[in-house]
């Protein structure tokens, strides 16, 4: 079978001067394996100095050195400085997937582009998709199963829905939001397979630009024609530009919001005292929501690539090394969260860093949180009795140093 045709030299190109960085990370990443709670690890980690030398997991190839920053405070001093701490090593790290997206880029090029596609989520569409599409879709899947009294809500619920969204918000007909959800599956688990991956990409471009194109000669209520006609200083995005942001939504928009959601999921399931009081409190499902981000972050870590010898708590971190900034252990810092193990839905709130911090910080993060919030009062008033299903295996959250979440919740309801 001959190999699938890959992206054109554009799409991968990348500038910076020395790749053996990201090369040695990503050997590194890959070694690491499934890891079932990191939250022990990370927490002995924290207690030698929040910022440290060796990777709290142990996996580290030969020849890769990198600096991993476990402080809330640290975290977010390498997250703000995007002058010291460069993203674009992730356009190497992470390949075409990322490559020429804003998540990849430093200043000024991401604040140019950053401005353009924020429009996209400003509140009044926020809004519209609320009432026109996410609550439907919400609605539609639990239809499917909330009459015979048990689910997987992974493989029934969490997993299709941000996707289904996503796909209705572009604009996509019908018709074709099943293959949209295979492209996507295939690009979120492009690592696993990569040719595979990558041949998903060449067909969802193809698939995209000319719909760009309908969008420009007539504009609709869609997201790609807010992408169309954003404007900043004279300055539009060109199609290659609009397919960059619509790749980058498959990861971070489809992938990030299914696994929180599926953590959430777990969490009150688990805690069902607390449970029971989302259930009779719908005051207090906002709280549960932030609790369950900053508990059991979907993602554990960001990179960053040092763009100048610097010093943080002490360390000094020569330019060019990689630096991880591990936000679920930020999440967890003792010095800012009391008993920051457990999950406590009435806890004092206080921020968390699961969406980022600084000029990166999740540009969809008010979408995940809406649709977070819409699914969550589905679950509890749709679900009378929501219980884990006493016959199977109880869920668990595990993943690796990039996503965390759980491949099943059998559940029960009346």
């Amino acid at each position: 079978m001959p190999r699938p045709t890959l992206p054109d030299k554009e799409l991968i190109r990348n500038d910076r001067r020395d790749r053996t960085a990201s090369v040695r990370l990503r050997r590194s990443l890959a070694e690491s394996g499934d890891i079932d709670d990191p939250y022990p690890l990370l927490a002995a980690a924290r207690r030698k100095g929040p910022v440290q030398t060796e990777s709290p997991f142990g996996a580290t190839s030969e020849g890769a050195r990198s600096f991993h920053v476990l402080g809330y405070d640290e975290v977010v001093a390498v997250l703000r400085d995007n002058e010291t701490f460069s993203s674009r090593l992730l356009s190497d790290l992470m390949g075409p997937m990322f490559a020429n997206t804003i998540i990849a880029m430093d200043e000024p090029e991401h604040r140019v582009h950053r401005a353009l596609v924020a429009p996209a989520f400003r509140p009044k569409l926020l809004a519209h998709w609320q009432a026109s599409v996410i609550r439907q879709v919400v609605d539609d899947l639990i239809d499917s199963f909330a009459t015979r009294g048990h689910a997987d809500l992974v493989q029934e619920f969490t997993f299709a829905f941000p996707v289904r969204v996503i796909a209705h918000i572009l604009g996509l007909p019908e018709r074709d939001v099943r293959q949209f959800q295979n492209w996507a599956d295939d690009l979120i688990s492009i690592f696993a397979d990569w040719y595979q991956g990558v041949a998903a990409l060449g067909e969802l471009r193809d698939y995209f630009l000319p719909r760009v194109e309908e969008r420009r000669s007539e504009p609709r209520d869609d997201l790609i024609s807010a992408l169309v006609t954003s404007e900043v200083a004279g300055k539009r995005l060109d199609n290659d530009e609009i397919f960059s942001f619509v790749r980058l939504l498959l990861p971070a928009g489809i992938e990030t919001t299914y696994r929180s959601l599926g953590n959430l999921i777990v969490a009150l399931l688990s805690h069902p005292e607390q449970l029971e009081t989302v259930r009779d409190n719908p005051e207090l499902r906002t709280a549960a929501i932030e609790e369950g981000l900053r508990w059991e972050t979907p993602f554990l870590l960001v990179v960053r690539q040092s763009t100048r010898d610097t010093s943080l708590a002490g360390v000094e971190i020569p330019r060019g090394q990689v630096v991880c900034a591990y936000v679920a252990s930020a999440n967890h810092d003792e010095r800012r969260y009391d008993n920051p193990e457990a999950f406590d839905i009435r806890r004092t709130p206080t921020p968390h860093v699961a969406f980022g911090s600084g000029p990166h910080t999740c540009l969809g993060m008010h979408l995940s949180r809406l649709e977070t919030r819409i699914a969550l009062d589905a679950i509890v008033d749709r679900l009378p009795s929501l219980r884990l299903d006493p016959d199977r295996p109880h869920p668990r959250i595990r993943g690796n140093l990039a996503f965390r979440s759980p491949d099943a919740i059998p559940v029960c309801f009346d």
